[in-house]
């Protein structure tokens, strides 16, 4: 078996586990092409894993485009999570809507109440959350591992793609057809909100466009930190 093949195996393995020993579980998607792979494996294969993606208000239109493609394809439903409008209009009163460009801690801010405060809805009640992320995405997720614990949730989270490069997920949509953003075909490997990514050019790392007036050291969200630093308190062996 090649190592591809390998990697798909052991990835439709690991969702399969945790629908059945870590329900109800739910699946983080942003609804980029690493999410688009797992979406596909979830919805082909039937498992009671729920997926929902975190509508913050200032997504890209291909990217809200593509929960209807889901829809179209696979016949299932994404759920959306907003941000509280209060808590929005008071940022912007205060601040100004684009004040995330201002400093890290406005940016981060910003991305509290349009994602970290909806995940924490979406993930309420669950057994454990999974999510798209890849080690060799940034510096930020090179220790990257399948299971973690995660007690800023007190949960189990997967990263079932963890040991995928670019190559392979690509690999994945064009040979199983699995729709995706077209946004990937515009130089955006990956994608979050419209005013927070840009385009990169050939070279540069994947996640180069996210963020781009900051280090890449300062470059999550806050959806995998607790006090500042990235949950990776306690790997599970899978």
């Amino acid at each position: 078996m090649s190592d591809y093949a390998t990697l798909v195996e052991n990835t439709q393995a690991t969702l399969k586990r945790i629908a059945a020993e870590f329900s109800p579980a739910v699946f983080a998607s942003s609804l980029a092409a690493e999410d688009m792979v797992l979406a596909d494996m979830i919805l082909r294969a039937k498992l009671p894993i729920g997926i929902f993606t975190l509508e913050t208000g200032r997504l890209h239109k291909e990217t809200l485009g593509m929960v209807d493609r889901i829809r179209e394809t696979y016949g299932a439903e994404v759920k959306l999570y907003k941000p509280e409008p209060a808590a929005i209009d008071a940022y912007v009163q205060q601040n100004g809507l684009n004040a995330f460009y201002d400093s890290v801690e406005m940016r981060k801010e910003c991305c509290r109440i349009r994602k970290v405060e909806p995940l924490n809805r979406a993930l309420a009640g669950n057994k454990a959350w999974v999510t798209g992320q890849r080690r060799a995405q940034s510096t930020t997720r090179a220790d990257l591992a399948v299971q973690e614990d995660d007690p800023a949730h007190g949960m189990t989270k997967f990263n079932p793609l963890a040991d995928w490069s670019e190559e392979d997920v690509w690999h994945y949509i064009r040979s199983n057809n699995v729709p995706y953003n077209p946004l990937h075909d515009k130089g955006y490997p990956s994608i979050g909100c419209e005013p927070c990514t840009r385009a990169i050019q050939p070279g540069e790392d994947v996640r180069a466009g996210r963020w781009w007036w900051e280090n890449p050291e300062s470059k999550e969200c806050g959806l995998h930190v607790v006090d500042g630093k990235l949950v990776r308190i306690k790997s599970v062996a899978a």
